[in-house]
């Protein structure tokens, strides 16, 4: 049974990307199969497993939403890429932002994305879906096609204040669009244990969402080497096994695998 799992949050730079490369790959280093969606028409995620320049792509993404929206038939393997490290990769690029636009027009705009990963779900155990730093139609997309929906947050003020109005519009997803979607957990990124600040930032989330959301028990350090592997196409795993980012990872997969 195939879990989908959207990794979302509007705010830039809470380790969105970093956190889908990572428990993906620390997914399928456990033996699962996964998939990873990129729908950052800047491709962070594709660039972060190995591909620096995404917009020479050929077939992306987009071109399998366009192919959905025109009513045609598409092959899956003309765009899947398969990563050394055990996971497939549906890229993106810059065309995925025309795509966007073009959706306003369509039918059923917000269930685009449902269609594909509906017919690719059965081949997977798990498909994680990066998102853009938006609540615009991609991330709706996204939302209206995942199974559960882990928010990373940076360990700072206005990004846990921004925090309520993205529950919100999961809250506006279950209800108009998609009933079965539930919020997986809530995971502090970039917390530096050196300072108060920080141990008081993940105090006030715990106290604040924690008695009706999930927060995860595993909190991502500040790491250097962590910010460093967007640079080296691969995971934090082959990069720096031994480091706390390293370990911090493979504790958040266990704790998914765990429910």
């Amino acid at each position: 049974m195939c879990k989908v799992i959207t990794v979302s949050n509007q705010k830039g730079g809470t380790a969105k990307t970093t956190s889908c490369v990572n428990l993906g790959i620390g997914l399928a280093s456990a033996g699962k199969k996964v998939l990873l969606i990129d729908t950052d028409p800047q491709g962070s995620l594709s660039i972060s497993l190995g591909y620096p320049e995404p917009d020479e792509m050929e077939n992306t993404l987009a071109t399998l939403m366009m192919n959905i929206v025109n009513d045609e038939e598409f092959c899956l393997e003309d765009v899947l890429i398969h990563h050394e490290e055990g996971v497939d990769i549906l890229p993106s690029n810059i065309e995925l932002s025309a795509i966007e636009v073009s959706l306003v027009n369509v039918m059923s705009r917000e269930l685009i994305l449902r269609q594909l990963v509906e017919r690719v779900r059965v081949a997977y155990d798990f498909i994680i879906i990066d998102c853009m730093p938006s609540l615009g139609m991609m991330t709706i997309n996204a939302l209206a096609c995942a199974d559960a929906v882990l928010i990373p947050v940076q360990a700072a003020y206005l990004p846990v204040k921004g925090l309520q109005q993205l529950i919100k519009t999961i809250s506006r997803v279950k209800r108009q669009l998609n009933p079965k979607l539930k919020i997986e957990g809530i995971l502090l990124t970039m917390v530096d244990y050196r300072t108060n600040y920080a141990k008081d930032i993940c105090s006030m989330v715990y106290e604040a969402y924690s008695s009706s959301i999930k927060v995860f028990k595993t909190e991502i350090p500040m790491s250097v080497r962590a910010a460093e592997i967007s640079a080296e196409g691969s995971s934090i795993y082959k990069y720096d096994p031994k480091g706390k980012a390293a370990y911090a990872y493979g504790e958040l997969t266990k704790e998914v695998l765990n429910g």
